[in-house]
């Protein structure tokens, strides 16, 4: 194809990058270099969000802002900065609230490079909306640590948030019907120990499988939280991939 006006069309800004490369065959070969290496990028852009490595993601969505500057990419150059910014500054929630949208560009972009240079368009696989019949309950005190769950699984499960075990005990209490719960210990009002002491009592283990959340991770506390029949403790802070595991070990326990 390599036809330009389906760059520009596209808002890719050709002028621009040809002020760097001075001639399209430059440009061109420079786009091939940039498809050879960029899905393996984004991949690993992937798996330090998981992990919530913000220092190598950081590095990876620089590289991606300045290939995507040189190239003309100008959106995707924008919001690359964006991402290089924040986790910079370690906004993990700010990461997770704005991916999607990096990653679809990032997508668009390569499907229109791919299209240029005559080969077959990649297909992206694009997220079902699906209903949503599992429910899980984040009970933490600090809105950071619920709003960044509510990201991480708001894809599967309806996520229910309680700032205090007084709420969560509020929403067992009514029969809500849940998958699991992510507690945290140290809470205001009615802790997290409270909250397993009531599930020990009223024999709710069996039916709510339970896995703590804490900043706590001295020996006594791990200890005490596992006389309880718990999934797991998590100290925090954690990953995306751990929390993932263990909520996935929710499932043995129904």
């Amino acid at each position: 194809m390599k036809d330009v006006n389906f760059l520009i069309q596209n808002g890719i800004n050709v002028n621009s990058a040809l002020e760097l490369f001075g001639d399209m065959n430059a440009y061109n070969e420079t786009l091939v270099d940039f498809l050879n290496t960029v899905t393996e990028k984004l991949q690993n852009i992937e798996k330090y969000k998981e992990v919530s490595d913000m220092t190598n993601y950081a590095i990876l969505v620089h590289s991606l802002k300045s290939d995507s500057k040189y190239l003309g990419f100008t959106l995707l150059a924008e919001l690359s900065y964006n991402h290089e910014m924040q986790s910079k500054a370690n906004n993990i929630v700010y990461v997770y609230d704005n991916y999607e949208e990096l990653i679809k560009e990032a997508h668009r972009i390569v499907n229109i490079v791919t299209e240029y240079l005559g080969k077959e368009p990649i297909i992206v696989e694009t997220k079902i909306n699906t209903v949503k019949d599992k429910k899980i309950l984040v009970v933490d005190d600090s809105d950071i640590i619920c709003n960044l769950m509510t990201k991480i699984f708001n894809d599967e499960f309806e996520v229910l948030t309680a700032n205090d075990g007084k709420e969560a005990l509020d929403i067992v209490g009514i029969g809500t019907e849940l998958f699991g719960m992510l507690l945290d210990l140290n809470m205001p009002n009615v802790n997290g120990f409270a909250v397993l002491e009531y599930f020990k009592q009223n024999g709710l283990f069996t039916k709510i499988p339970v896995a703590i959340i804490t900043g706590d991770d001295t020996k006594e506390t791990v200890n005490k939280a596992f006389a309880y029949p718990i999934v797991d403790v998590l100290t925090k802070p954690f990953n995306e991939r751990d929390i993932k595991r263990v909520v996935t070990s929710m499932e043995n326990f129904h």
